[in-house]
């Protein structure tokens, strides 16, 4: 078959071919190409900004004793730091395919793999106040829902508790076997209001 002039198309088993001078393209061809690569980048948008269904910003914690904090998103990155306490709350600040951009309470972040992070949401009691040659202050675990309530136990800055609900001014808590109520805005692993049942 011989080609056309330029901008005309020609039958070539079935196909519809359109000629560019020389070259003939399938415009089916180019459809599925297009479509492909349109598929492609939005779910790269959708990798960079999010990569699952879950909002970010959002608390979630570690799920083992050694979590390496990566300076980037993969194995190929060196390690910057090394988390040893498993149940530390963490931020998930950015998501890349399987790996979370976190921060931790004292602002340090990198990326760790999202497997070694767990749902179970956790939060650190003033980590803010936590001074390594000072005394450590204690925040009392509430019975009730009250800052003259009866305290149940004596709690030290930089404790980690499971969250069991907050109501976007308490918390209900636990340390160890003891069970209470914690002021949200003294919890690093909620956020200002945040509710949670």
């Amino acid at each position: 078959m011989r080609a056309r002039a330029s901008g005309t198309t020609a039958r070539n088993s079935g196909s519809r071919i359109k000629r560019h001078g020389r070259f003939g393209v399938s415009t089916a061809f180019l459809l599925s190409v297009a479509l492909m690569a349109g598929g492609l980048f939005a779910g790269s948008a959708a990798a960079q900004e999010g990569g699952t269904q879950f909002k970010v910003p959002r608390f979630v914690s570690l799920k083992s004793n050694r979590v390496n904090l990566r300076k980037g998103p993969g194995t190929d990155y060196p390690t910057s730091w090394v988390f040893r306490r498993a149940g530390l709350p963490v931020e998930i600040i950015k998501e890349f395919e399987g790996w979370r951009q976190v921060r931790d309470a004292e602002g340090t972040t990198g990326w760790v793999l999202g497997s070694l992070l767990s749902g179970r949401r956790t939060a650190q009691i003033l980590p803010w106040d936590v001074k390594s040659s000072q005394e450590r202050p204690q925040v009392a675990l509430a019975s009730r829902e009250s800052e003259g309530s009866r305290p149940v136990a004596m709690v030290e800055a930089g404790v980690v508790a499971d969250i069991h609900e907050c109501d976007g001014e308490w918390c209900f808590v636990s340390v160890d076997k003891y069970r209470g109520y914690v002021a949200q805005k003294k919890l690093w692993g909620v956020y200002p209001d945040e509710i949670i049942k």
